[in-house]
């Protein structure tokens, strides 16, 4: 497996570069796995890393993040122990730690050593990480779709629409509560493709995180994001998202004019 990452890396312009992409090559290889496991009847893959495998998102992403859509069987300590076992099975040193304490059950799987193996460190105990999170409690509304993807392996992925995945960027966007760049990205490309989110599932999201719903629909929904938007710290926004981007002259977008520009002019 060392071998087939150093290959997947050879095509990389420098060390950020590697990092993200071996980071994704292991993202992918959990994918296969819990496709395996047959953890997509319970679980469904959101999030920005959903957008970049199965979208084609021009951003690296570090989190694995899921919604469980049928709770009945669903096993987290299950799923992460078979995580563990395929990558100790692929010559990969895993170390799990995982966390089902809360709402948002949550594993880290590190990798020590794997950055030096991999030519990306001089340092032998330095360590890759992918984090799982998994909502057990999910906004209501959502609705669903299956991909099959051709990532180095051949399997599918049961993962909300992108109406859906824009309704809970759009709540990250906007009511988490520090500036992460690469929401705002990711707010960007929705709005370059148009896409209009899934009201319902919007509402319920901030009304489970604020206490109240914004009601917000298509008539009020540009004037919703431009209330929103003039509140983001694209300053700070710009520092998070840089290292994880694929071209770095898209940090150009970062403005309030461009940001404002971007909502008025989707659908």
């Amino acid at each position: 497996m060392i071998e087939a990452l150093k290959q997947e890396l050879a095509g990389g312009v420098s060390v950020e570069d590697k990092t993200n992409r071996a980071r994704e090559f292991l993202q992918v290889l959990a994918l296969k796995s819990l496709s395996d496991q047959d953890a997509f009847s319970h679980i469904a893959f959101i999030g920005g890393t959903a957008l970049r495998i199965v979208f084609g998102l021009r951003r690296f992403s570090e989190d694995l993040d899921f919604s469980v859509v049928s709770a009945e069987g669903y096993d987290f300590g299950g799923l992460c122990g078979g995580l563990e076992k395929v990558f100790r099975l692929n010559g990969l040193n895993a170390v799990l730690d995982k966390d089902k304490e809360k709402t948002v059950n949550s594993a880290f799987l590190t990798f020590p050593g794997l950055p030096h193996a991999l030519g990306l460190s001089g340092h032998k105990q330095e360590k890759l990480s992918i984090k799982l999170e998994i909502d057990t409690n999910p906004p209501a509304g959502w609705k669903m779709q299956t991909t099959v993807l051709n990532k180095t392996y051949l399997f599918s992925v049961a993962h909300y629409d992108l109406p859906s995945m824009f309704a809970g960027k759009l709540h990250a966007s906007f009511y988490r509560r520090y500036t992460k760049g690469r929401d705002i990205y990711d707010l960007f490309w929705y709005l370059g493709r148009k896409v209009r989110p899934n009201f319902e599932m919007l509402n319920n999201a901030v009304a489970q995180s604020q206490g109240r719903a914004p009601g917000v629909n298509a008539g009020n929904f540009k004037d919703f994001m431009l209330e929103r938007a003039a509140n983001i710290d694209l300053g700070a926004a710009k520092k998070d998202v840089e290292r994880f981007l694929e071209d770095k002259s898209e940090l150009r977008l970062f403005s309030k004019d461009t940001l404002a520009a971007a909502i008025n002019s989707a659908g």
